[in-house]
């Protein structure tokens, strides 16, 4: 039970009734585990030989899908790395939210209570969660899109808590919409399913308002608020766009196989920006590579583990991007990828996605 630290004191009887009873923990020792972004098993990791002291760290997520997934595998792994090896002188606590913002709430006042000496927060709802709980213990945000709206920094690049770091990935929107008049050079109007509910998404929405219209094309959003809703939400842009976009929305990728389901049958190819919405199922994504944006988030909390102050560990941006196409899932969509986006792009259907080192 997930929360067999936080209530000690409670009764069985009572714990089972907890709404945590779907979150999931990941202590498996690291010799069980195997990357979740390829088959390598992470004992072929070779850590830093210096001797490091022993610590926790707490890491949550607002849902578990593959992207979200791969980026606390790199967050793992590069603690390895660094000298932090679970299973020896680490001690790691995941907790999925799986989707419930009450359930986020809970789960940041049980890392409260248990102190662990950095707590790693992945995506919006669940960094700006824990950045309420607590204003001491290091948070370390991660697959935060727009980490300025979320309030967790200002303007300056300054976080709103001296408590605060992290690594966002604020996408420009203006090379993807290249990319996506490129593929299909006669769009006019551009579907995009997102949660009402997520920051990250809302502001994607109010930026492609205002830049597709300077493109010669217009934007037809159809919000989501669960992840049951996003198959309706794909049917209903059918005769109405072109294609889909869709960027870092935590239901969309929750649910993302029926909006393939649905974009397969209506021939909407789907526009991503992450690499692993191409692997299940997506047309193209000019996006960043999850695996390693979970390694850089790595660094900083390692960072943080060797007893530099927070204040110390600047917030960054990994806007690096990285063109991941399918021409497989391309054929069911409806399109075909011309060859000059071919030749600068990682073709999913033959490139495994990238291993642990």
């Amino acid at each position: 039970m997930a929360f067999a630290t936080l209530h000690r004191a409670i009764v069985g009887t009572l714990i089972s009734t907890l709404s945590l009873a779907g979150c999931s923990q990941s202590e498996q020792r690291p010799e069980q585990r195997t990357n979740l972004t390829g088959s390598e098993p992470l004992s072929t990791i070779v850590p830093n030989t210096t001797n490091k002291p022993s610590k926790s760290v707490a890491i949550t997520a607002i849902v578990e899908h593959p992207s979200l997934d791969a980026i606390r595998q790199g967050v793992i792994d590069e603690l390895a790395a660094e000298g932090y090896q679970q299973g020896s002188n680490l001690k790691v606590n995941f907790q999925s939210a799986q989707g419930s913002t009450a359930t986020v709430g809970q789960i940041s006042k049980q890392f409260v209570a248990d102190r662990p000496d950095a707590i790693v927060a992945i995506s919006t709802p669940s960094a700006q969660s824990i950045a309420v709980a607590t204003k001491d213990i290091p948070i370390v945000y991660t697959a935060v899109s727009d980490p300025v709206t979320a309030k967790l920094i200002d303007s300056k690049n300054r976080p709103i808590q001296a408590n605060i770091t992290g690594l966002s990935t604020q996408l420009p929107l203006g090379p993807q919409l290249d990319m996506i008049q490129q593929l299909i050079p006669n769009a006019k109007a551009l579907g995009y399913v997102y949660s009402p509910g997520e920051m990250n998404s809302v502001s994607v929405r109010d930026n492609l308002k205002a830049d597709l219209p300077k493109r010669g094309m217009t934007l037809v959003d159809m919000p989501a608020n669960r992840p049951t809703d996003i198959a309706m939400a794909t049917n209903s842009l059918e005769g109405k766009a072109q294609l889909i976009y869709t960027s870092m929305d935590n239901n969309v990728a929750s649910a993302f196989e029926s909006m393939v389901k649905t974009a397969n049958t209506a021939k909407l190819p789907i526009i991503a920006s992450d690499e692993f919405s191409v692997r299940r199922g997506a047309t193209a994504a000019l996006g960043v590579n999850d695996y390693e944006f979970g390694r850089t988030t790595g660094k900083m909390v390692a960072q943080i583990l060797d007893g530099k102050p927070v204040t110390q560990v600047p917030p960054q941006v990994m806007n690096k991007l990285t063109l991941f196409v399918s021409p497989k899932h391309a054929a069911l969509q409806g399109v075909t990828i011309p060859d000059s986006l071919l030749r600068n792009a990682i073709n999913v259907d033959t490139t495994p996605a990238k291993s642990a080192k």
